[in-house]
C-alpha cells in the first residue's frame, strides 16, 4: 500500500517493480522489509520468477481489525489486506483491499479501508472502520475487470467495486499485515514505520487458481511464510523504500486445513530474522 502524506501527492506513475536484492530466506521464509503473512504461486515459482502454470484470480480473507497502540511523537501505520500479484521480482501490477490503522505524532489513531491497483494510486473509502470490528476483503479478476469488495460485518456495511485495469498480475495471492510507504509526487518513496498492531488473524482463507479453488495448502500451489524486517533489501511495491524503525512482524504455521494463521508484531524484528512463530493457528468455521 502506497499512501500520500500531506502535502505530498502519491505518483500515479510510480515504479512498482521490486528491488531484486533481497536478504536470504530461511527454509522456505522470504524476508521482506515492508511485508508480513503468506503467498501463494505456482509450483515451481521462486521469489525472482514466477510459475507460468498457475493463474489466481480470486482471494479473500476475514480478520478483526486489531486496536493501534500508538506512542506520541511517532507517526505509524500498518495496514492488513487480501491481493493478487506484486509478490514476484519484476512484478508491475498489484491488486489489493484491506484495512490501515495509523498513528499520529500525537498519539492518535484513525482506521479507514482502501482498495489499490498499482501502479495506480491506493484510494480511500468512505466505509468506517473501527477496532474489533470484523472485516472480509475479496479481490476478483475476470479479464480486465477487477471486482474488489470489503465488508464490515460487524456494521453490516460494504463496499463493492468493479474496476478497469489492464494487465492485472494474476501470478500471486496474497493475505498481509504491511508497514505502507508514503511517496513523493516524483516517485521517492519511504516505508513508514509500522503501527503496534498486536496481532492480526487471517481466517477463512481462500482462493482460486486455475478455476480451482483452495486454501493456502491448496494442492496446485506453494504457500511461503513472509517475515517484515525492516532494512531487510526487499521491497514488495516500491523499488526505494527505506526503513527509519525496527518494528516488524512476523505469521505464525499454518492452521492444519490452511485457511488460518496469525501475525504478531514484533518491536525488534532484526533478531528473529528467518524464523517463523511456532505457534499454530487453529481454523475458525
Amino acid at each position: 500500500m502506497r499512501r500520500a502524506p500531506a502535502p505530498v501527492v502519491v505518483a500515479l506513475a510510480a515504479a512498482v517493480a521490486v528491488a531484486a536484492a533481497f536478504a536470504a530466506p530461511t527454509a522456505g521464509i522470504d524476508v521482506s522489509s515492508n511485508w508480513s503473512g503468506y503467498a501463494v504461486t505456482g509450483v515451481g515459482s521462486t521469489a525472482t520468477v514466477a510459475s507460468t502454470s498457475m493463474s489466481f484470480t480470486d482471494v479473500t480473507g476475514t480478520w478483526t481489525q486489531p486496536t493501534a497502540a500508538c506512542t506520541p511523537g511517532q507517526s505509524t501505520s500498518a495496514a492488513m489486506w487480501v491481493g493478487l500479484g506484486g509478490y514476484t521480482v519484476g512484478s508491475n501490477a498489484l491488486e489489493q483491499a484491506g484495512t490501515a490503522a495509523d498513528c499520529n505524532s500525537a498519539g492518535k489513531a484513525t482506521y479507514y479501508a482502501w482498495y489499490e491497483l498499482v501502479p495506480a494510486s491506493s484510494v480511500t473509502l468512505k466505509l468506517k472502520i473501527f477496532p474489533g470490528d470484523k472485516i472480509t476483503a475479496t479481490v476478483l479478476a475476470k479479464g480486465n475487470d477487477v471486482l474488489v469488495q470489503l465488508k464490515n460485518r460487524t456494521r453490516h456495511t460494504a463496499f463493492t467495486k468493479h474496476v478497469p485495469m489492464v494487465n492485472p498480475d494474476l501470478s500471486s495471492a496474497e493475505w498481509i499485515a504491511e508497514a505502507p510507504s508514503e511517496c513523493t509526487a516524483t516517485g521517492l518513496c519511504r516505508t513508514v514505520p509500522l503501527t503496534n498492531f498486536g496481532s492480526v488473524t487471517f481466517s477463512k482463507i481462500a482462493t482460486l487458481g486455475n478455476g480451482q479453488g483452495g486454501t493456502l495448502s491448496g494442492p496446485g500451489w506453494e504457500s511461503t511464510p513472509i517475515q517484515l524486517v525492516p532494512r531487510a533489501r526487499r521491497f514488495f511495491g516500491d523499488v526505494n523504500a527505506s526503513a527509519t524503525s525496527t518494528a516488524g512482524a512476523s505469521p505464525t504455521s499454518l492452521s492444519t486445513d490452511g485457511s488460518t494463521f496469525t501475525v504478531n508484531w514484533i518491536a525488534n524484528a532484526a533478531g528473529s530474522a528467518g524464523t517463523t512463530t511456532t505457534t499454530t493457528t487453529t481454523s475458525s468455521g
